[in-house]
């Protein structure tokens, strides 16, 4: 059975869990980021906000479309920690040599953002790095 399926072209499944943190308001956050991955093509599968401020985003996407989506994440005031920085880049850098074999393929980003209340946006608090 193994020498039948070595043929094939073994596919990385690019399912990522990422955490970052943001200053904007949670409600306006997931809008935001909605329309962005939707606008890069994406699919947003489940979305929502707690009243801790912690938001929670299953997004899909081709993988040719990782550098929009790591470039619109950035663009809507997240700040992903070092690891989602390092994973999204090892996405972003695979797909790009092998683009024609593996543009297609759908990544998934299982996202948790850390927001915080407005009296810690205005200077009086320091997020933890994550």
């Amino acid at each position: 059975m193994r020498e039948r399926n070595a043929g094939q072209r073994m596919s990385i499944p690019w399912a990522l869990q990422m955490k970052a943190v943001s200053i904007e308001e949670p409600g306006r956050l997931v809008q935001t980021l909605t329309g962005a991955i939707l606008g890069c093509g994406g699919w947003v599968l489940s979305r929502g906000a707690n009243d801790t401020g912690i938001i929670n985003m299953l997004f899909e996407f081709e993988r040719q479309a990782c550098v929009d989506v790591y470039s619109v994440l950035i663009a809507a005031g997240l700040e992903l920690s070092q690891n989602g920085h390092i994973r999204f880049t090892e996405l972003c850098q695979c797909t790009r040599s092998s683009q024609q074999d593996c543009g297609t393929d759908i990544a998934s980003i299982d996202l948790e953002i850390q927001t915080f209340p407005v009296e810690t946006r205005n200077g009086l608090y320091n997020p933890p790095a994550v």
